[in-house]
């Protein structure tokens, strides 16, 4: 190899080694002994652990209802958030895209929310929920608004829903927007030559031309919405009962809160990551494939 070259790989190698060790140390060392530690029965804290094969996994998937309880609501949510939360921030991009005057001032406003701290904004939303809306449901005699919007496990979900898409959705409207100002003006104002109203042009034109961002966008979704926690420890703890327990908190519990199984939560984990990486390459299998159609 001659110097040059060499040099060069060594200078790439310089550049990037710190990176590298950092995100060795804390990622991929804790994500491979917590795969390791799946297998056993470790607590934390002894060193004296038995290795238990696969028995954690099939605890998880045949004898804890808790767990099979919260992953089906976390994939109630997934699914919910992921269609709800890219179609009002795609609606509210074009929306703003569309109009030629106060477009910052509409980006900010949709914005801002993403700029609180979820949790911050769940426990704003629990004095809505259990104190204003009762009151205004008094005051203006709107019986739908005096509901048990926490305690109510029938309602609870979809206040976790209008949490999050509070607090999502202002993002993901700002991938959407930056993709439509990349549509070129030419492309929009050919189709309405030949005919096209504004949903005609949406659809045939203006959606081809962002698969790209659409892809991101349900990437980022589907992975936040697996990862959901604080929305709902803010708002329900998982309760009432474990009505609306997701699968992260479900961990949480159970390396924390029941004799600090961490092997046993280690292997919840793991189910988690495979369920995620599942979900994640056919999204992207499916989307990709629409990129390359359109």
């Amino acid at each position: 190899m001659p110097f040059k070259i060499y040099k060069k790989y060594v200078m790439l190698l310089a550049f990037t080694a710190p990176a590298l060790i950092f995100y060795a140390i804390f990622l991929l060392i804790p994500t491979i002994s917590g795969m390791y530690y799946s297998f056993t029965d470790w607590n934390g804290l002894n060193p004296n652990y038995s290795f238990l094969g696969l028995g954690n996994f099939v605890e998880a998937l045949k004898e804890d209802p808790d767990f099979l309880n919260s992953l089906w609501f976390t994939l109630k949510y997934v699914l919910v958030m992921i269609v709800l939360q890219n179609v009002l921030a795609l609606v509210l991009a074009v929306l703003i895209e569309s109009r030629m005057r106060s477009k910052g001032f509409f980006r900010t406003i949709f914005f801002m929310p993403n700029m609180i701290s979820t949790i911050i904004s769940a426990f704003m939303w629990t004095f809505v929920f259990s104190s204003v809306l009762p009151q205004i449901a008094e005051k203006t005699a709107i019986a739908f608004l005096g509901q048990s919007w926490l305690g109510d496990p029938k309602v609870s979900f979809f206040s976790i829903i209008i949490v999050s898409l509070w607090n999502g959705v202002g993002y993901m409207m700002i991938i959407y927007l930056a993709a439509l100002q990349g549509v070129p003006q030419s492309l929009k104002e050919a189709a309405i030559i030949d005919g096209a109203n504004a949903f005609q042009t949406l659809r045939s034109v203006t959606l081809p031309m962002i698969t790209h961002a659409i892809t991101i966008c349900f990437f980022l979704t589907l992975n936040g919405a697996f990862k959901v926690y604080e929305v709902v420890y803010g708002l329900t703890g998982g309760g009432p009962g474990r009505s609306t327990q997701v699968i992260t908190m479900n961990i949480y519990e159970e390396a924390f809160s029941n004799n600090f199984r961490y092997g046993y939560a280690s292997a919840k984990s793991v189910i988690l990551f495979a369920i995620v990486l599942i979900f994640t390459l056919i999204q992207l299998r499916v989307m990709k494939k629409k990129e390359v159609e359109a």
